[in-house]
């Protein structure tokens, strides 16, 4: 009687649990939602940008005398360097890695030395560079908000010449002069914050060779004058860009 029972039982609670799995599988089953999309950031160098600079440059420059029958006799080089402070001003764009930009830059310089004369040592050469500009093209490779690019185009130098006595310092003969040339370069710039990017600079500037006649009382002879002239400088930089500092990739 007892083993009735027991079999009544359990044949009662494997026809419950069957019933409770069917309910079970007609119960709407849970969504589950995918994983998210995660957007990654990439700074976007494409854009307007503006900034300023200062460093530090030196400015060789070779003189020499051309007498009336056109040989140039060599009469001396000087370096001269110090500090320089300006700005910029440019355009880039930047399809996958590649960036390609326009640049325009202006620096306000003291760069000034002088040396005696090969020729006549009674008299001292002496030249001074003023102000300086560069327009360049830039071409550069990005890693997300680093950039190296290389640079070059045209430079313009604006230069103080001035031939004076070696004893005493009396000026003889003055003149001032714009000279213009190529420069080429290589930085690296580092988008920091929003829009905000910073970097370092070196430019190697090449004037060429230019005839000079200073300025002398009216009557007497020029002094005509042979110079080169070649710059050198390292800059850092702050920019900032307008527009979006950075684009989604997902």
């Amino acid at each position: 009687m007892e083993k009735i029972n027991l079999v009544s039982t359990s044949a009662a609670v494997a026809l419950l649990t069957t019933s409770l799995l069917a309910r079970a599988a007609d119960l709407p089953q849970r969504a589950y939602a995918p994983p998210p999309v995660v957007a990654v950031a990439i700074y976007d160098w494409t854009g307007f940008y503006i900034g300023g600079n200062a460093g530090y440059g030196t400015s060789r420059n070779c003189w020499g005398f051309v007498p009336i029958g056109g040989v140039v006799i060599p009469d001396g080089c000087h370096n001269h360097s110090g500090g320089m402070v300006g700005g910029q001003a440019g355009y880039r764009w930047q399809g996958g890695p590649a960036v390609f930009g326009l640049e325009a830059q202006g620096d306000w310089v003291s760069l000034r030395s002088s040396h005696v004369s090969l020729v006549n040592p009674l008299l001292t050469d002496s030249s001074k560079v003023t102000g300086l500009g560069l327009f360049t093209g830039q071409i550069g490779y990005a890693w997300n908000a680093a950039l190296l690019y290389l640079k070059g185009g045209a430079a313009v130098t604006s230069n103080s010449l001035l031939q004076a006595t070696t004893l005493g310092g009396v000026g003889l003969n003055y003149a001032t002069s714009t000279r213009w040339g190529g420069t080429v370069g290589v930085g690296f710039e580092y988008g920091f914050a929003p829009n905000w990017s910073a970097g370092i600079e070196y430019d190697h500037l090449f004037m060429g060779t230019a005839n000079n006649s200073f300025s002398v009382p009216a009557g007497a002879a020029a002094v005509v004058n042979q110079i080169s002239q070649t710059v050198d400088m390292v800059t850092l930089r702050m920019n900032y860009k307008f527009g979006g500092p950075v684009v989604a990739r997902y």
